[in-house]
């Protein structure tokens, strides 16, 4: 059963964007990036007030995901993406993403800033850090 509600077309939307975003670190990198949008989805909170899909979440401007512009995005997902975009969809969560809103890489060699469009750090998985907003300010998110 899925935690959010999404249209047949919206799961591959998803794992395109999650392969986009994270292919290079692998299944679980990508998994994160799926939680992101999945909270994004679920926050009423934020700048994430009017964003209710994953279209919405996906395509916001401003505060979308820069992987919607790689070629990597634009072609149809493999059976193991949409597997993994199931397992996201099914509320499956993993840290440091679990409460996250924001992701980004830093320049090779940076460490993770501590805070990031006014959120906290929640760690780092390979080359991307995560970040939440603190308790309490969005309480839609597990």
């Amino acid at each position: 059963m899925a935690i959010i509600n999404y249209a047949s077309n919206e799961r591959d939307l998803l794992a395109r964007l999650m392969r986009a975003e994270a292919v290079g670190e692998g299944d679980l990198g990508m998994l994160m990036v799926g939680d992101v949008v999945i909270n994004r989805a679920l926050a009423n909170c934020l700048t994430f007030n009017n964003v209710r899909t994953i279209t919405d979440v996906i395509y916001q401007n401003p505060g979308g995901f820069s992987g919607v512009d790689s070629p990597l995005f634009f072609s149809n997902p493999t059976t193991i993406e949409r597997n993994l975009a199931d397992r996201v969809l099914r509320g499956e969560y993993y840290y440091p993403a679990t409460n996250a809103l924001w992701f980004y890489a830093p320049a090779s060699g940076e460490s993770c800033k501590s805070t990031w469009w006014d959120q906290y750090n929640t760690g780092r998985y390979k080359n991307h850090c995560f970040y939440a907003p603190a308790p309490g300010v969005c309480p839609e998110i597990r």
